[in-house]
């Protein structure tokens, strides 16, 4: 935790995967989810059906292959472009041979001008191969304007993009421009351009800095056969990555995306898509008092955004609850409302409602436990999160998620990362330093305890 606070507040941020109260859970405060503007109409469906899945004249269908969640700005950390361009480095994970992305600008309050995009294979740092560059169009312009609070989908290019391999997705922001909407933690360092123009097409990208946050883009698709699917990672910062190691796809949901495109049959033909907010919680957004050092950074409520980050994305067939955590932990924060104490039916109660909706959409839920906090702190603002209190919340929430039978699935990720000797805290062999986040070595073993077989038959 001492390490991301030295940093930058947004990786200060990032040391807390937590979560509370139950009273916002059928309050979808904030804005609601954006719009899906189809790029083959000028209609702007619904979230919630642009996830159902839609085969098109040719036999085939869009999946997920990388996606991340949308976030506001965390306070202090405001990044604004002006004449320059992005390239925004991303992992995919299943792969296809036509592409799409999604631009978003949920949390701006001006429109959104994407002055030129195009996207291609990664080689090495800022550089591309310059045979797979394709130029990205919307609705047939080279540019678009993104209305606040909505998004864009681009049109689908052909291109071949292979499996677990890096993608440049490269934007050009022409006038100056807020990055209002971004993901704050990317744990991969992507590339601004100096202000010179547009530069999405140059092979040896010109390079005035390097970010570790991804502005504006939340979605790459591809176009798979009718069996492929998608899978969300939906959580906090324990899905994100915090406590793995910069530009190594540690994360476990990239560790589950390589088995799956290792393993035998139809399995390849499966996207994982990471869809973790730090310091999210399931049942309230990012605590609203001034005195909250992130502002609204810590996104909305998992009941908020669920459709948004999880029903509306492409060829979702499953999702991987991983909140919980920081609704137990987060009243220890002197900013976090006294009336968002939490106990474990509220908890529970949470559950039941994504559940109820993701099976309305023919989404199967896969349930993950929460894992120990013993010795966990937040510099300068909570000397130790562990009370018995709390103790006794987290395991009667994972008792019921391993014996109620009402999720489709189980990972025991509490048994995974416990110290067998010390169970209230992480084995010291999978501890990122804080006693929160596993490092690498606990997102491996993360990412092999998630049966194969829970994704067989969709």
């Amino acid at each position: 935790m001492n390490r991301l606070i030295a940093n930058t507040l947004i990786y200060a941020l990032m040391v807390l995967v937590l979560l509370s109260i139950p009273a916002m859970a059928q309050n979808p405060a904030t804005k609601p989810a954006p719009n899906v503007t189809d790029p083959n109409s000028n209609r702007s469906p619904n979230p919630a059906t642009a996830s159902r899945v839609v085969v098109n004249r040719d036999g085939e269908q869009w999946i997920g292959t990388w996606a991340t969640a949308p976030q506001p700005f965390i306070l202090g950390s405001l990044q604004t472009f002006r004449n320059q361009s992005l390239r925004l480095i991303v992992h995919t994970s299943a792969g296809g041979t036509k592409v799409r992305i999604k631009i978003s600008n949920t949390y701006g309050d001006w429109p959104l001008l994407i002055g030129g995009a195009h996207i291609a294979r990664r080689t090495a740092a800022a550089e591309i191969d310059p045979r797979s560059d394709r130029m990205l169009k919307f609705q047939t312009k080279s540019s678009t304007t993104v209305a606040a609070g909505l998004m864009v989908v681009s049109d689908p290019v052909e291109m071949d993009v292979p499996a677990l391999s890096d993608l440049a997705v490269s934007l050009f922001l022409p006038q100056r421009t807020e990055a209002k909407t971004s993901h704050s933690m990317a744990k991969q360092t992507s590339y601004v351009s100096p202000e010179t123009g547009d530069s999405t097409a140059a092979v040896n990208f010109p390079v005035a800095k390097t970010i570790h946050s991804w502005p504006f883009l939340t979605g790459v698709d591809v176009e798979a056969s009718p069996g492929a699917a998608a899978i969300v990672a939906f959580g906090s910062s324990l899905t994100d990555g915090d406590g793995t190691t910069a530009d190594t796809n540690g994360r476990w949901p990239d560790v589950l995306a390589e088995r799956l495109q290792k393993g035998a049959g139809r399995k390849t033909e499966i996207g994982v898509l990471n869809e973790g907010i730090i310091g999210n919680r399931l049942l309230h957004d990012s605590p609203k008092g001034a005195d909250n050092p992130f502002g609204a950074g810590l996104g909305q409520a998992g009941l908020a955004r669920f459709e948004r980050d999880v029903l509306a994305q492409a060829g979702v067939r499953y999702v991987i609850v991983g909140l919980g955590i920081n609704d137990i932990l987060f009243p220890a924060f002197p900013f976090t409302p006294p009336n968002e104490k939490v106990s474990a039916e509220d908890i529970i109660s949470g559950y039941r409602q994504l559940i109820a909706r993701s099976h309305r959409n023919g989404v199967r839920v896969i349930a993950t436990t929460n894992p120990p906090f013993e010795n966990s702190a937040f510099e300068g603002l909570v000397t130790a999160f562990y009370t018995s209190e709390r103790e006794a919340i987290r395991q009667k929430v994972n008792d019921w998620i391993r014996s109620s039978g009402e999720f489709d699935g189980m990972v025991d990720l509490d048994a995974v990362l416990r110290d067998p000797s010390h169970p209230t805290q992480l084995l010291p062999a999978y501890d990122s330093g804080d006693h929160l986040h596993p490092n690498n070595a606990g997102c491996i073993a993360e990412g092999n305890a998630v049966p194969l077989a829970l994704f067989e038959g969709h």
